[in-house]
């Protein structure tokens, strides 16, 4: 073996120990070093399978009963969103079931159990009113129906929850009912002692299972809101009752109706009669931080601000510490550590750590397959400099393709999110439909921009050279080299195959997949298999055409020239077309944000056009530098784009129909 292979092979090596040495730390965290018991569960039911993360400290026995807590995920996460509340809680004595609701996660039920109606409310329920035209009646696909329908929840009166068409909102929960009743059965529990906590969608879930044991022996003694919406007394039977409230409030929350519908969380808010109503007391005396009512008979209530985000809201450490003052003060902590001694964050860095390892070796093992017979043949010369598009005409194709980019985004995704018209049986990811609207928008694009240079070429009688788009090789550079297509795919199969192995492997032995904080790489159900061979045609020619792009036809002179300067440079130029665009429209987000003027996507396009698809920004902008990373390395050593591309298409595709939501 050549020393380059060796070198290969031992970095390969190191990498893989030190992802796996992480995830042991990882799981010794999650698990106090053996003082809790983790394990992975089902529930059977008529319509498919619950699953869910159990923690169980040692200490929990039917001789000792402990309290315990359901967490519930937003949308588009999973039950490991919550680890923190689970890691922390579980290590003070708390029984903790951690759930993937209808269509997240393992769970085989799809989103549409939890049911829609044709009616749709612009504001808080209870505020509403068709005078105004904040009570309306809606069409459209099912899912626009479903998703205008997230904070409309079972127990509310027949006005929210029945139509004229038959439809119901059957189960807010997200099956969350269900589970905290097995929860509540286990033998090791105190069924006296029990609350629920969630965040985003997770909080309409807890407002409803709440709401379903009101009045009961096991009713919650305690509900825990991380970025939760409040609704009037009026939507709902006033014989339910919601036993001590705490509201943990993001201050920068992307999502409109967890602010009340305003651009700003802020005093004049705190002090609406939306917000005086929840917290019992009058606007002179609101105030955040500052709990009102009384433990003692399920009064309390509390509204925390957070000095954060939607998304960050699940590990923020002040916002658990809270937390857990509030579960000590209402179902009690049996082990007494320090509210604010908190050791979940070692967890997601070992975890993140891990994933970023395995994905690191997909580079040396590259290394490897090349140098075999079967790969020998990939590697290739840079098309020759004289094909570089150069000055004004580089800075112009640039900029075009980033603002394109960038201007379609918050308008593409969510019509795609929504309204696109496409087969609800067979793309049935909600928010990978989002992209593939978008992504479809750029590959019309980018085919029109192939075909007006093919023309323009045509016209100066020149043949369009493929090679120097990263599409060919030298010696077919006047067609698309087929045969380089599919040697290259296989590469990216076997290198994403080893990902997903890995990935694979530390679910079976730790309970943990590859992510930071949010899922990334999951394990694929049967349905998901099937979801992610129906998107990654879409992702795969979208990936090849804007690295043909960014690699190709954009290439600079740090392309040719080797050492880390000028491999810095290329990345970066990489990044910047690549992403660029979708850069500029998350500054446009934040900046007047957290000026304290009001979100970007709300200010301007109204608030239909922010949401998911802004807060997902913090999470696809890192996704999109390791693409462009791959995309970069993977060009430099190939001469052709195929293997970046499809690397990145393939990760891609597959954190979109992992684990996230499926209808």
């Amino acid at each position: 073996m050549k020393k380059k292979g060796k070198n290969a092979l031992w970095l390969l090596i190191v990498l893989l120990l030190i992802s796996a040495g992480c995830m042991f730390g990882a799981d010794r965290i999650q698990r106090s070093n053996g003082a809790v018991e983790v394990s992975e569960e089902t529930i059977e039911t008529d319509l498919g399978t619950l699953h869910y993360k159990l923690y169980r400290p040692k200490t929990a026995t039917e001789g000792t009963p402990a309290p315990a807590v359901l967490l519930l995920h937003g949308y588009q996460n999973d039950h490991e969103t919550c680890d923190a509340y689970a890691i922390e809680l579980s290590r003070r004595g708390v029984v903790v079931m951690a759930l993937d609701e209808y269509g997240h996660g393992a769970t085989d039920i799809g989103l549409f159990e939890r049911g829609y109606v044709n009616i749709k409310v612009g504001t808080n329920f209870g505020n509403d009113s068709e005078a105004d035209g904040t009570y309306k009646t809606i069409g459209g696909t099912r899912r626009y129906r479903l998703l205008m329908n997230f904070s409309n929840l079972s127990f509310f009166l027949d006005k929210y929850t029945k139509d004229s068409e038959g439809n119901t909102i059957k189960d807010s929960s997200c099956g969350g009912v269900l589970a905290y009743q097995v929860l509540a059965d286990l033998p090791y529990v105190d069924s006296s002692r029990l609350a629920v906590s969630g965040h985003s969608m997770g909080t309409w879930s807890s407002w409803s299972v709440a709401a379903a044991y009101s009045g009961t022996p096991i009713a919650p003694q305690a509900i825990v809101l991380q970025c939760g919406e409040l609704f009037r007394k009026s939507a709902y039977d006033p014989s339910i009752t919601f036993n001590n409230v705490l509201l943990l409030q993001a201050k920068y929350d992307e999502f409109s109706y967890f602010r009340d519908y305003q651009l700003m969380v802020n005093d004049e808010l705190l002090k609406s009669d939306l917000r005086t109503e929840f917290l019992g007391t009058d606007a002179d005396h609101a105030a955040w931080n500052t709990t009102f009512g009384s433990f003692a008979d399920g009064s309390a209530r509390r509204m925390q601000l957070l000095n954060t985000n939607h998304r960050l809201t699940t590990h923020h450490q002040g916002g658990l510490a809270t937390a857990l003052d509030w579960f000590a003060e209402t179902i009690g902590l049996p082990q007494d550590i320090v509210h604010n001694e908190l050791i979940f964050n070692y967890k997601e860095l070992l975890v993140l750590a891990a994933m970023l390892s395995v994905l690191m070796g997909m580079f040396p093992l590259m290394e490897l397959l090349l140098n075999t017979p079967l790969f020998a043949s990939l590697p290739q010369a840079l098309p020759e400099k004289y094909t570089m598009t150069k000055g004004r005409k580089w800075l112009g194709s640039a900029v075009v393709t980033m603002l394109l980019a960038g201007a379609s985004f918050p308008f593409m995704t969510q019509l795609g999110h929504a309204l696109l018209p496409v087969p609800e049986n067979i793309f049935r990811m909600t928010i990978g439909t989002g992209f593939l609207s978008w992504y479809g928008l750029l590959i019309i694009i980018m085919i029109v921009m192939i075909l007006l240079a093919k023309r323009k070429a045509r016209k100066e009688h020149r043949r369009y050279d493929w090679y120097a788009q990263g599409l060919s090789s030298p010696g077919r550079r006047n067609q698309i080299d087929f045969g380089l297509f599919g040697r290259s795919l296989l590469l990216a199969l076997i290198l994403c195959t080893y990902v997903y192995l890995f990935n694979w492997l530390y679910v079976k032995l730790f309970d943990l997949d590859l992510r930071f904080v949010w899922p990334f790489f999951r394990p694929f159900n049967s349905d998901r298999a099937i979801q992610f061979l129906v998107y990654i045609l879409f992702f795969l020619l979208f990936f090849t055409l804007s690295h043909s792009k960014a690699l190709g036809t954009l290439r600079i002179k740090a392309s040719y020239n080797k050492g880390p300067v000028s491999f810095l440079l290329d990345w970066l130029k990489t990044f910047f077309v690549t992403a660029g665009g979708v850069v500029l429209i998350t500054l446009l987000e934040y900046i007047p944000f957290f000026a304290g003027i009001g979100p970007g996507a709300d200010l301007l396009f109204g608030s239909t056009f922010g949401g998911p698809f802004m807060s997902i920004l913090i999470l696809f902008l890192p996704q999109v530098l390791f693409y462009s990373l791959v995309g970069t390395i993977c060009y430099r050593r190939t001469g052709s784009v195929y293997t970046g591309a499809a690397i990145a298409a393939i990760l891609a595709c597959w954190i979109v129909t992992g684990g996230s939501s499926i209808l």
